[in-house]
C-alpha cells in the first residue's frame, strides 16, 4: 500500500490541506490564549488571597495578645476581691459606716452654710 497524501507533501503539511491546517491551528492558538488567560487571573487572585490570610493572621496574633493581657488584668482584679473578701467582715463593715458617716456630715454641712 502506498500513502495517499492531501496536497503537496513537499510543503510539510503531512497530509493537512493548507485550509484544514490552519483552522485547527488558529483554534489551538485561541483556546491556549483563553487558557494563558484564565491562568494568569488564577494566580494573581492567589497572590491576593495570600496576602490576605497573612493580614488575617497578624490581625488574630494581635487580639490574641490583647486578650492575653486582659486576661492578666481580669486575673489580678480577681485576686484582690478575693483578698478582700477573705478579710474579716468587721473591718469592712466598719469602713462602710465610717464613709457613710463621712457623707452625712458633708451633707449636714452643705445644709447648714445655706
Amino acid at each position: 500500500l502506498t500513502p495517499v497524501f492531501l496536497g503537496d507533501a513537499s510543503a510539510g503539511n503531512h497530509g493537512y490541506t493548507n485550509s484544514g491546517y490552519s483552522v485547527y491551528e488558529e483554534e489551538n492558538e485561541r483556546l491556549t490564549e483563553s487558557l494563558r488567560t484564565k491562568v494568569s487571573a488564577i494566580k494573581s487572585l492567589s497572590i491576593e488571597i495570600g496576602t490576605e490570610v497573612k493580614n488575617q493572621n497578624k490581625m488574630l496574633s494581635e487580639m490574641d495578645n490583647d486578650f492575653d493581657s486582659a486576661g492578666g488584668l481580669l486575673g489580678a482584679t480577681m485576686g484582690r476581691l478575693r483578698t478582700l473578701s477573705r478579710g474579716s467582715q468587721t473591718k469592712l463593715l466598719c469602713y462602710m459606716m465610717l464613709f457613710a458617716l463621712f457623707v452625712f456630715f458633708v451633707i449636714y454641712w452643705i445644709i447648714k452654710l445655706r
